[in-house]
């Protein structure tokens, strides 16, 4: 009995192994049914194109607004998918596409406002504050970013009744995005403990400029962003072309023209569809001026590269949210014509002891950046040896800051020469001629071209009596005539 019973009690345990076994099975198979779906959604949703979600580690370290570009540089550069368009379609409400290729496309993104309207100003400003030559190298595209039909119509009315000239010329475009081709705008996350309404406007804020940068990635050689509420420098362009120039040979991302917001923020084109993208993955995490910080950061620009006096100034009382109160105004800014130099490409060097990493290559830029050597002696020398030789009409040398306004050359001259010997490390002139000495750290002359009847292959700044005291060269500016053989 006690066997029999052993042996039915064995039978109901291998039954119930059984069982199991084949629970397993079904929930496995079950399980594997429910991965297949959801990678399947997955793929629709990746392959849907509003939001990038390649690496979720990237997008979590940039929801924290604490985003570390330097760990993910190489894998942003190499994502191959940022370099192609985004597949949406655009309405031309005035304007056609451009016959050829410019040298600077202006972009411009306008929602309908609760107080004031201030695009039809901006446009005036960016028209009005161009010479004529200047407006043959431009291209300005606005995007009406409103679902109001109406008010699209009725800008677009207004638009091309004022500029009906600019618009025939080739250099006014206006378009449009239907609402359909929008990500899902309600029910985001509450990131910076934003209300929901502040979230959804700057969310889709972010998809506004996205579908814009999306638009013009093949206009020109360069972009540069305006918000609806700008007022221009005269000849801005000029401005803009020396200061590219004065950064050949140099990498950079973004440059800026002014220090507020998403005004006057310079890329190259062939950028655009990454920060297009870029956008777009992140559109609900944070503000677009904090992901363009965070977009210079992953392509290895460290630092700002903003340059003085400012080109655009906000000039809107009220905010295109809520219509908010917004009196931010950009005090570098400087609306009537200013000269900016040339600084034509050259190579830099001195024999003094630079301090830190306050290099030579600091004192001859727009930006607020400067060189910074410790005492120099009797026969030290900052130099400069142009790449080519060139004409000067004006040259002008400041040194010391307004927090060391005694780190300035005491005792001082300025010299250019011709003649270049040596190998490229190692070239300088073998003659030279002193144009003046500084007075109060500072120097500036005028009619260089007909003071030197030479080409200029250099130019140095030579220290004639020791100073115990160290030196800063905040900025060293020249601006060039007619170049030789031109």
């Amino acid at each position: 009995v006690t066997l029999l019973y052993a042996f039915l009690h064995m039978r109901h345990s291998l039954k119930y192994f059984d069982k199991m076994r084949c629970l397993r099975k079904r929930s496995a198979v079950s399980f594997l049914g429910v991965l297949v779906i959801c990678l399947l959604f997955m793929n629709l949703y990746i392959e849907d194109g509003y939001v990038l979600e390649g690496d979720k580690q990237l997008i979590r370290e940039t929801a924290t607004h604490q985003l570390n570009p330097e760990r993910y540089v190489h894998t942003f550069k190499d994502l191959s998918n940022f370099s192609g368009s985004i597949n949406i379609s655009y309405r031309y409400l005035a304007g056609t596409p451009l016959p050829r290729k410019r040298y600077l496309t202006i972009g411009l993104s306008s929602v309908k406002r609760k107080k004031g309207n201030y695009l039809l100003e901006t446009i005036k400003s960016i028209f009005e504050q161009s010479s004529y030559e200047e407006l043959k190298e431009i291209a300005v595209v606005v995007q009406l970013a409103d679902f109001d039909s109406a008010w699209c119509e009725g800008m677009v009315q207004d638009i091309s009744q004022k500029f009906a000239h600019h618009i025939i010329a080739g250099r006014l475009i206006v378009i449009h995005v239907p609402e359909e081709y929008y990500p899902v705008l309600d029910g985001l996350k509450r990131n910076y403990n934003d209300p929901e309404d502040r979230v959804k406007f700057r969310s889709k804020q972010n998809v506004d400029y996205a579908f814009l940068l999306n638009f013009c990635a093949n206009l020109s050689d360069y972009y540069v962003m305006l918000e609806d509420d700008v007022r221009c420098s005269k000849n801005f362009l000029t401005a803009v072309k020396k200061v590219i120039t004065s950064r050949e040979g140099s990498y950079w991302v973004t440059l800026e023209f002014s220090k507020l917001g998403y005004i006057g923020k310079l890329y190259h084109s062939h950028d655009l569809p990454r920060l297009a993208h870029f956008l777009l993955m992140f559109y609900q995490e944070m503000p677009c001026d904090w992901l363009l910080i965070h977009f210079r950061g992953l392509l290895a620009q460290k630092e700002v590269i903003r340059f003085k006096p400012s080109l655009f100034q906000h000039m809107g009382y009220y905010s295109s949210y809520k219509g908010a109160e917004n009196k931010l105004k950009d005090d570098d800014f400087e609306e009537e014509s200013f000269d900016i130099p040339d600084n034509p490409p050259a190579n830099l060097h001195t024999n003094m002891n630079v301090f830190e990493n306050y290099e030579a290559s600091k004192a001859y830029s727009s930006i607020d950046e400067y060189f910074w050597g410790k005492a120099p002696s009797t026969g030290d020398f900052y130099g400069i040896v142009f790449e080519k030789p060139i004409k000067i009409s004006k040259i002008k040398v400041v040194t010391g800051t307004e927090d060391r306004q005694n780190d300035i050359l005491h005792h001082g001259a300025l010299e250019v020469g011709e003649k270049i010997v040596g190998s490229k490390k190692g070239r300088q002139c073998t003659t030279y001629l002193r144009l003046g000495e500084f007075k109060n750290g500072n120097f500036e002359i005028t009619d260089v071209e007909h003071k030197v009847l030479f080409d200029i292959n250099c130019m140095r700044i030579l220290v004639t009596k020791s100073q115990k005291e160290w030196l800063i060269i905040r900025s060293i500016s020249i601006w060039t005539s007619q170049t030789p053989n031109q």
